[in-house]
Parts: structure tokens; C-alpha cells; sequence
């Protein structure tokens, strides 16, 4: 049960303040003066003219309502003059209520044709203590007297919430046979437990006589929504595109993929990003919404890849030859596949050299494209040699307007000799390295794929929930 403790705190939380909040609303009636507290009580106004006797004279006036406003207590050292039926009230008070109060008591007396209301407000700051303590021992019999329907609430919410996690573990079980994405599968749980809660929630406020609160705060909502759309469009992009990915499933967690110029491993696809570990061991997280709408190459669909490379041999070469010569090389190296069948096809004819292109498939779950290539290569350019077949630089044509003389020092000559003899022993040596299938630089041949997902799965990953299958 604990984690269900954080949300029914917060919900036991949100129904004491709209309790508390109706309570206190319904409580606020004026209250009438009374001489125990003065100054704590609101201004009552009289809702008919003060009666004083036929034709009253200025000197009854005045000791009317300077005798009301003694008795009440709200106004210190208050003095009235009245002069022809104008009425001057003069002295202190703690609150412009009482001062209001004052002013249309005078002018609702018998006779009186004018107010000077030249009362004072003055600030009481124990007044101001008191009335905060009168406001809180209000607050606190409020709660005393709503603590049933608190709790009543607190109840509501808790059985409501466990059906909502009851509903989305039913709506999981079903559905997770059909469904085969987490993330929709998640989204499709909490479709159906979301309202459960929300039928509790409703509830709570249409007994606490909230409904219509409910119901503005909902209108609210649409409007909040759109504004949240919009400063979150984003997120909501990178979510929207997480939902459709898992859905899709254009690659799994181990895939080879390359995204937007990025290629590596899949490790995690989250609500925001997609996360891949290159070849060169970093980590790329990419947004879900450029990984949607770019082109994803996915390399580990199918094993099976073809790769392509090109040389070139002399115009006066047989070009038949190279071409038996460099099939010989691809049907007896043990990485490339027999079917489909391998490629060699003269493809153009260059300014010195005749190119032709080889094209093989491999598989390459086991083996590195880089180091088949290198491996083929070398052995391609080495039966070449043996073949007789010219190798040649691309042309180059150096014109001298005038001879050049060229001498050779006798010792360069014989130095040159020794050279040349002692690289035919040394080619001769190296002959057998170059038909091998591959060479210590090459390796196995193996693809280094396998041993960068061990490597990843040392490191640690996201805490995020990973929405792909392994």
C-alpha cells in the first residue's frame, strides 16, 4: 500500500481545502454589536431613519446620535455638532466600516439636510491580533463540525482509487494479449481507470455541495489545456511520437539502426527520446519526433547486407581475365555468401584505367563489413599481380619543353640493384599473408555488434521505462 500513500495524501489534502473553503463561505453572516468585543464586530447599518421627536432641533440631534455612538463602543471621544441640520461628526475609530457606519446613521436622522463626516481611522494593531484569532478559532470549529464528511471524503477517495488500480490491472490483463506495445498498453489501462476516479471524485463534491465548482473548474480545463498545448508542443510532439513508434516497432532494443545521420545500437526508447550507442561507444539520445519523420535504416531486420567496391585495371590488361581472376576470390573466401550470387561487372571505362565493380552479400549478424572489405581487397589486388593484370595510377602527363638530363651515380645503380633483389625475396615472403582469408590486422572478420551490446549492458541506463521489446 505504499505506494498508493503520495496520491491519497494529496486527495485527502484537495478535499479538506474545498470542505473548509464551502464551510467558511456558508459561516460568513454579520454579526450584531455587542460591548464584550467592540472591536471585532462588522458595521450594522439601520435599515430605518432614527425617530426623534416632531420638528427636533439641532441640540436633540446632537445628543441622539452622540448618545448612539457611545453606546456602541466602536468610536473614541466621539463628538456631534449640528448647525441648521447640517451634522458634523468628529473623534476616532479603528475601521472605515465603523466610520461608513457612522455617516449614514446621521444621515438617516429626523431633520438632518447634510453630513460632515470628519471621523478619524486609526490603526489598532491588538484589534488586528484579535480579529485574526476570531477568524482562526472560526476556522477550527468549522473543521470540528465538518470532520465526518472529511473523513467520509478520504474514505470515498481511497475506495476509489483502489478500483481505478483494480480497473487497470483487469484492462492490463485482457488487453496485453492483443497489445503488444507497453507504452499503448499503459495509455489504454489508465483510459479505463481514469474515469472510475474521476466517478469518485464527482461524488465527493456533489455531497459537499460543489457541483457547480466541479463543473466551472472542468470549463476551465479545455481552455488550461490549450495553453499548456501549446507552450508544451514539444513534449507533446516527442510523446505522440513514442506512442506511434511503439506501435510500429520499426526496430527492437539490440537493433543496428541509423537515424538522421546517427548510427549505433538501440538501447531505450522512452516518452521523449530514443537512446543509441554508437559504434564509437557514445550515447546519442535523438527525439522521438525527428526519429519519426526521418528515414530509419535498420540494419539487424535482415542479417543478410551487400557491399560494393571498385578497382581498376589497364587498357591493355584482359579485362575477361580480372574478372575470372577476382570471381575466384569471392566464391573461395568463406565470409561471402554463394547466394545471392557475387558480382564483378566492368563498369566504366575511365581516362587510364578500365573500372570494374565487385558486389557480394555477407552476413552480418557474424561479420564486419570494414574488414571483408579490406580482407578481399588485398586479395583481389594480390592474384591481380599474379595474373599479370596492370594495376596503373590514374594518368598523369608531365611535358618538358626542353630535355631533361637524368644520370645515375654508380653507387645509386648498384644500390638499386641490391634493392631490387632483396624485394623480390621480401614480396616473395609476403606473397603467402596476401592470399590469406584475413590477417591479424583483419581479425576473424567478426562483427564487433555482439561485443558493443555487452559492453551496453554493463552500463547503466535510463531510469526511464524502456517502451520496446527486447
Amino acid at each position: 500500500m505504499w505506494f498508493m500513500a503520495k496520491p491519497l495524501a494529496t486527495s485527502a489534502i484537495l478535499v479538506f481545502v474545498l470542505l473548509s473553503t464551502d464551510t467558511l463561505a456558508q459561516s460568513q453572516t454579520p454579526f450584531s454589536p455587542s460591548a464584550e468585543s467592540p472591536a471585532i464586530e462588522p458595521t450594522v447599518t439601520p435599515k430605518t431613519p432614527v425617530n426623534v421627536a416632531p420638528a427636533a432641533n439641532d441640540r436633540d440631534i446632537s445628543r441622539r446620535l452622540e448618545g448612539i455612538l457611545k453606546s456602541t463602543g466602536w468610536f473614541e471621544a466621539p463628538q456631534v455638532s449640528v448647525r441648521d441640520g447640517v451634522v458634523s461628526l468628529d473623534g476616532t475609530t479603528n475601521t472605515q466600516e465603523h466610520k461608513n457606519w457612522a455617516g449614514d446613521l446621521a444621515e438617516k436622522t429626523q431633520d438632518v439636510v447634510a453630513v460632515v463626516n470628519r471621523l478619524k481611522v486609526q490603526t489598532d494593531v491588538g484589534a488586528t491580533f484579535k480579529k485574526a484569532n476570531a477568524e482562526f478559532r472560526g476556522l477550527y470549529q468549522q473543521v470540528v463540525q465538518s470532520w465526518p464528511l472529511i473523513v467520509l471524503s478520504i474514505c470515498i477517495i481511497a475506495i476509489a482509487w483502489l478500483l481505478a488500480k483494480l480497473v487497470a490491472l483487469l484492462a492490463r490483463h485482457f488487453l496485453s494479449r492483443r497489445v503488444t506495445s507497453p507504452l499503448l498498453l499503459t495509455v489504454m489501462a489508465r483510459a479505463f481507470s481514469v474515469p472510475v476516479f474521476l466517478v469518485g471524485v464527482y461524488f465527493i463534491l456533489q455531497v459537499a455541495g460543489l457541483t457547480r465548482l466541479a463543473l466551472t473548474v472542468l470549463g476551465g480545463t479545455g481552455l488550461i489545456g490549450i495553453i499548456i498545448g501549446f507552450a508544451f508542443r514539444d513534449i507533446a510532439e516527442n510523446f505522440l511520437a513514442s506512442l506511434l513508434l511503439s506501435i510500429r516497432n520499426p526496430f527492437r532494443s539490440g537493433d543496428l539502426v541509423e537515424v538522421a545521420g546517427h548510427a549505433g545500437i538501440v538501447q531505450n526508447l522512452n516518452t521523449r527520446t530514443t537512446i543509441l550507442l554508437t559504434l564509437n561507444g557514445s550515447h546519442v539520445q535523438i527525439p522521438n519526433a525527428i526519429v519519426y519523420k526521418n528515414t530509419i535504416e535498420n540494419f539487424s531486420s535482415n542479417p543478410t547486407r551487400r557491399a560494393t567496391f571498385t578497382i581498376g585495371i589497364g587498357y591493355e590488361s584482359s579485362a575477361a581475365q580480372a574478372q575470372k581472376l577476382v570471381s575466384q576470390v569471392l566464391h573461395e573466401h568463406p565470409a561471402v555468401l554463394d547466394a545471392p550470387e557475387p558480382l564483378v561487372l566492368v563498369e566504366e571505362l575511365g581516362a587510364a584505367t578500365v573500372n570494374i565493380r565487385i558486389t557480394y552479400w555477407f552476413d552480418s549478424a557474424t561479420h564486419a563489413p570494414e574488414k571483408i572489405t579490406s580482407a578481399l581487397l588485398r586479395q583481389t589486388k594480390n592474384i591481380l599481380n599474379e595474373g599479370g593484370i596492370v594495376l596503373p595510377d590514374p594518368a598523369r602527363e608531365v611535358v618538358f619543353p626542353r630535355s631533361v638530363p637524368v644520370t645515375f651515380p654508380k653507387s645509386s645503380i648498384e644500390g638499386g640493384v641490391r634493392s631490387h633483389s632483396d624485394s623480390i625475396m621480401h614480396g616473395e615472403a609476403l606473397r603467402g599473408d596476401d592470399a590469406r582469408n584475413a590477417t591479424e590486422g583483419e581479425g576473424d572478420l567478426s562483427s564487433e555488434t555482439k561485443d558493443i551490446r555487452e559492453q551496453s549492458e554493463k552500463i547503466a541506463r535510463e531510469t526511464n521505462v524502456n517502451l520496446l521489446k527486447n
